[in-house]
């Protein structure tokens, strides 16, 4: 269980939309790192990137965690609790 995350009960078993950000691969651009949207399976940038689709999305749809999308990572994080999800 995480401590102060409040939205466990919004995570699913989701599909990626696909193997990069789904805005930039749209618009032709480039990203830094990849999140993964918890509730919906979006994939988009991260706040190092130029563009931060995730955290668009975030504020887009009220989604609130997201997962590294990244191989070898596996760590997740509330935006709304703004804190880390432990998995």
């Amino acid at each position: 269980m995480s401590e102060g995350c409040t939205h466990l009960d919004q995570i699913r078993k989701v599909t990626p939309s696909g193997k990069g950000c789904k805005e930039c691969l749209e618009i032709g651009d480039e990203w830094v790192h990849l999140r993964l949207c918890q509730t919906c399976g979006h994939v988009g940038c991260c706040d190092e990137s130029k563009n931060k689709h995730a955290t668009k999305h975030f504020h887009a749809t009220g989604h609130p965690i997201i997962r590294s999308f990244e191989p070898d990572e596996d760590w997740m994080w509330c935006f709304v609790d703004q804190v880390p999800v432990e998995t």
